[in-house]
């Protein structure tokens, strides 16, 4: 009975026509097969090939890849090198709420937490805007639990507006909406939509989602279409790695589904992020699936695959281990952040979502990407 109410008010399955659509099309079992038979010329033929396909990135991320990491590594840095140049684009996440309704095994907002909740208001989320502009940063990820009454829509885009006169660059990682009301908010001023779809595996999608409207999987997993139908110029995807056990279904299932949205929506530009576990109130210390050898291994089979494609690195990561994959790929990065509402502005009683890993300040980071002769960018898009 609980299934029923919480997925009723969404339509089962996905548009035709959508990204969503063309990713549930893919063989993903066959190409999940070929990763586990891959042969030392299948690596050679995709490691050689200018264009890679699916094929050659599951030929990537199998063992017999795994013995020519460096290979891969120095091809990932030269294609990095030649797409973005020596140029790092730095952003903040800027938590507005931790309240929630739904009931996910892995999140620290999850409805069953007995933790202190806090949503600010507008003129908080300005005046965190504000100390996070005086730190250098022009774009900014706003980040709340899912509750559709507290973190209302009419909510949102009033935080939208309160925020789009202090930084240039507003993205929305919340609920996920209808077209209409991501136009409402992309009129408010946000250019950017960020949904994880948390894990692609549907059995896995389901025990860990417990509670609530985030349960369905294919409303979720069509957001971003969604989204970009709303008219929102970037979109950023990805899996939580460490939710289901198989690091490389997962992978298979976050590339095909970039490049379905690149051949969708061509003109938005797209991000993906690996974010692996960490741990937060509720939930035990993460085992962890995907070690730092295979994620690097990833990362770079990701680049080979998608040479104009946005990667994130969270402060999720240590920073000895952020600093040493840099080249290896990734092109944005977070600095300085704080999971709980009101961490900006000063101590916040919140509880955060979960624990960050790397806690250098904005400038640290600025000036280790400078010293390994890279640029931070804080801005690379104004809305006129």
């Amino acid at each position: 009975m609980t299934t029923s109410i919480a997925l009723s008010t969404r339509p089962d399955g996905v548009p035709d026509g959508t990204a969503a659509a063309d990713l549930l099309a893919v063989d993903l079992d066959g190409l999940r097969a070929h990763v586990a038979t891959a042969t030392a010329g299948d690596v050679d033929r995709a490691l050689a090939r200018p264009r890679r396909d699916l094929a050659d990135f599951a030929a990537l991320l199998s063992d017999t890849a795994g013995e020519r990491l460096e290979d891969m590594a120095a091809g990932a840095r030269d294609t990095t090198l030649r797409r973005f140049g020596r140029t790092m684009h730095l952003f903040a996440p800027l938590y507005l709420s931790n309240e929630c309704v739904s009931v996910c095994t892995y999140c620290g907002f999850s409805a069953g937490n007995d933790i202190a909740r806090r949503t600010l208001t507008p003129d908080e989320v300005a005046a965190e805007g504000r100390a996070l502009a005086a730190a250098g940063f022009r774009h900014v990820l706003l980040v709340a639990g899912e509750h559709a009454r507290i973190v209302s829509k009419a909510y949102l885009r009033d935080c939208v507006g309160a925020l789009a006169p202090i930084v240039p660059q507003v993205s929305l990682e919340v609920q996920v909406w209808d077209a209409t009301t991501y136009r409402g908010l992309v009129d408010a001023g946000a250019d950017g939509l960020v949904v994880y779809q948390e894990t692609y595996d549907r059995s896995t999608y389901a025990a860990v989602h417990r509670l609530g409207k985030k349960r369905n999987y294919d409303w979720r997993l069509a957001a971003p279409d969604r989204g970009a139908e709303a008219g929102m110029r970037r979109l950023g995807i990805g899996a939580l790695f460490g939710l289901h056990d198989d690091w490389r279904s997962e992978a298979l299932a976050v590339a095909a589904h970039a490049r379905a949205l690149l051949r969708r929506w061509w003109r938005v530009e797209v991000t993906v992020s690996l974010p692996r576990l960490r741990p937060c109130a509720g939930a035990p210390t993460p085992a962890g699936t995907l070690d730092d050898r295979h994620f690097v291994q990833l990362l770079c089979a990701l680049r080979l695959l998608l040479p104009d494609v946005g990667l994130v690195l969270s402060t999720r990561e240590e920073s000895a281990f952020r600093d040493a994959v840099i080249p290896l790929g990734v092109t944005h990065l977070s600095a300085g952040s704080h999971t709980e509402p009101g961490g900006y502005t000063g101590p916040s009683d919140a509880e955060p979502q979960f624990s960050v890993a790397d806690e250098r300040t904005p400038a640290e980071v600025a000036a280790v990407l400078r010293t390994a002769g890279y640029d931070p960018v804080w801005k690379d898009w104004q809305r006129s």
